[in-house]
C-alpha cells in the first residue's frame, strides 16, 4: 500500500498540450518522473519507491494515450489508490483544437491516434478516450495561449506553490585544460594576482584561506566581485521568472588552482547568504598549475 506521506501526481492531457513540458517541470521540482507505466504495475512501482533508500515520496506518472489498454485502466488505479488513503492527484492538460492543429502543423508531426488520417480526427478520438480522466482531474491547465515557460510556471505554481528559484552551478577551471562545455556564463580572472608565483602559496589551492586572501584583497578583485555580484543580482530574478532550472557559471584562471577557485568560493558564500541554492565544483584544482 502507498504510504500516506507519498504524493503521486498523474499527468494526462491531449497530445500536443504540453505533457512533456509538465513532466519536465515536475522532475525539476524533485518528483521522480516516469512515462507510460502500465496500470497493473503502478501499485507495485509505488511500493518499490516506498522501499527504496531513501524512499521516494514525490512521484509523477505521465499517462500516454497511444496505448488504449493502458489508458482504460488508469481511472480504476486512481480511484483505488485514493480509497486506500494515498495522496493522489491528477493534472489534466487541455488545449483548444485550433491551437493543437497549429502545433502539429508547425512540427510537421502526425497525430498518434490518427497516423493515416487528419490531425482533427486524432484530436476528437483522443478527447473521447480522455473524457473519464478529465472528469477525475484535480487541476486542469488550458495551455491554448501559453508558451512552454508559462506552462512550466503554471505547473510549478500548482505543484509546489511557485516556481523554484534557479539553482546556480559554479565551476572553477584552468584555461590550459580547456573551457567547460556546459558553461552558460564564463569569466576570465587571469588579471588577478597569481599565487603561483609565491613559493609558499603555490602548492595550495584557492580553498586555502591564505591563498583566497591573497587573490581577493586588492582593488581589482574588489571591483570584480562587486560587478559579478551586481550582474547575478540582476540576472537571477529574471531566470527565476523564466522558470530556468539552473544556470552554469564558469570562472577560469591559467591552471584552475588558485584564482578561479577563490573567486568561485567567494561567490558561492555570497549567494548562499541571500538564500540562493548553489553547487560549487573545482574541475582542475589539485591537478597542478
Amino acid at each position: 500500500m502507498t504510504a500516506r506521506d507519498t504524493r503521486v501526481v498523474f499527468v494526462a492531457g491531449l497530445s500536443g498540450s504540453g505533457r512533456s513540458t509538465a513532466m519536465d517541470a515536475l522532475d525539476d521540482a524533485g518528483f521522480y518522473s516516469v512515462d507510460n507505466l502500465p496500470p497493473p504495475l503502478v501499485e507495485q512501482f509505488l511500493d518499490l519507491c516506498a522501499k527504496s533508500d531513501p524512499p521516494r515520496r514525490q512521484i509523477a506518472l505521465a499517462i500516454e494515450t497511444r496505448e488504449a489498454s493502458f489508458l482504460a485502466g488508469i481511472p480504476r488505479v486512481v480511484q483505488q489508490l485514493r480509497s486506500e488513503g494515498a495522496r493522489v492527484q491528477l493534472l489534466f492538460l487541455e488545449c483548444a483544437n485550433e491551437a493543437l492543429v497549429n502545433r502539429y502543423r508547425e512540427t510537421r508531426r502526425v497525430h498518434p491516434l490518427s497516423p493515416q488520417g487528419s490531425v482533427e480526427e486524432g484530436i476528437e478520438r483522443e478527447r473521447g478516450l480522455l473524457a473519464e480522466l478529465a472528469g477525475l482531474a484535480d487541476f486542469v491547465i488550458d495551455s491554448t495561449g501559453m508558451n512552454v515557460h508559462q506552462l512550466r510556471e503554471s505547473v510549478l505554481r500548482w505543484a509546489v506553490g511557485g516556481v523554484r528559484p534557479t539553482i546556480v552551478n559554479l565551476t572553477s577551471f584552468g584555461f590550459r585544460r580547456g573551457t567547460p562545455q556546459h558553461a552558460e556564463l564564463l569569466f576570465d580572472v587571469r588579471f588577478l594576482p597569481n599565487p603561483h608565483f609565491e613559493p609558499r602559496l603555490r602548492p595550495r589551492t584557492g580553498l586555502d584561506p591564505e591563498v583566497a586572501e591573497f587573490v581577493l584583497k586588492g582593488e581589482a578583485a574588489a571591483g570584480l566581485m562587486e560587478r559579478l555580484r551586481g550582474l547575478l543580482a540582476f540576472l537571477l530574478p529574471l531566470y527565476d521568472a523564466e522558470g530556468k532550472a539552473y544556470i552554469s557559471v564558469a570562472v577560469g584562471c591559467t591552471g584552475g588552482q588558485h584564482r578561479s577557485v577563490a573567486v568561485v568560493e567567494a561567490l558561492a558564500r555570497e549567494l548562499r547568504a541571500v538564500g540562493r541554492e548553489v553547487n560549487s565544483t573545482h574541475r582542475d584544482a589539485g591537478k597542478g598549475d
